[in-house]
């Protein structure tokens, strides 16, 4: 199995500055000519077979960019939406700092203001994950995309690292392409945060990408 997990395109909210996760943010006009790159380069490398998307804006515009490149539907799940940033979505960081204060001591399974623990996001992770591998030929490439946090855990899960407090970081930016393959049990990262599509753009719109 072939896993293509992509970032959206920049967000309006990636414009403002604000905390997204759930908050609905539009793509930009940058944010749609991303998308348009990063279709047509997915489009003549790789047959897909099936695409998932979270069903926010700035997700699912890039997936019905990529479906109507790629002649394929779109399954919008909701279980791919970025980090439930509970009641400080949408608010600028000092805002949130000041309104909803971060406590002394925070643990992994902590709610705080009607967010998800980091646990609860590592296991819709695990269980997303799982669904790709088992739900799907094995044989099958497949497209999924979604924002930047939970395609961290998403590749936490995917290389079986702990569930909290995971040193490993990689980069994450505006229509970034991973691929990840699965034969049985090996697990093989083939590229992470493949951007080349985006080396046409002028210098100005390729430095406001992140």
């Amino acid at each position: 199995m072939k896993l293509l997990i992509i970032r959206h395109g920049q967000s309006e909210g990636d414009i403002t500055g604000v905390i997204e996760g759930r908050y609905d943010a539009e793509l930009t006009a940058l944010g749609i000519k991303q998308a348009h790159l990063m279709a047509d380069w997915v489009a003549e490398r790789h047959c897909i077979d099936n695409i998932f998307a979270s069903p926010l804006k700035r997700a699912s515009k890039v997936a019905e960019i990529l479906g109507v490149r790629t002649n394929l539907g779109v399954t919008y799940d909701p279980e791919l939406m970025e980090w439930n940033t509970g009641l400080i979505s949408g608010l600028s960081k000092e805002e949130a700092r000041a309104k909803y204060p971060a406590p002394t001591i925070k643990h992994p399974h902590t709610a705080l203001y009607e967010q998800e623990s980091e646990i609860q996001l590592r296991m819709r992770a695990e269980t997303v994950l799982s669904r790709l591998i088992n739900e799907n030929p094995p044989n099958a490439t497949i497209a999924v995309v979604s924002h930047g946090l939970f395609i961290w855990n998403l590749g936490y899960s995917f290389l079986r690292l702990p569930v909290t407090a995971s040193p490993i970081r990689f980069p994450i930016g505006d229509t970034g392409i991973h691929e990840w393959h699965i034969n049985g049990e090996e697990r093989t990262v083939v590229h992470v945060n493949q951007r080349r599509h985006l080396e046409v753009l002028s210098e100005e719109d390729y430095s406001a990408s992140r």
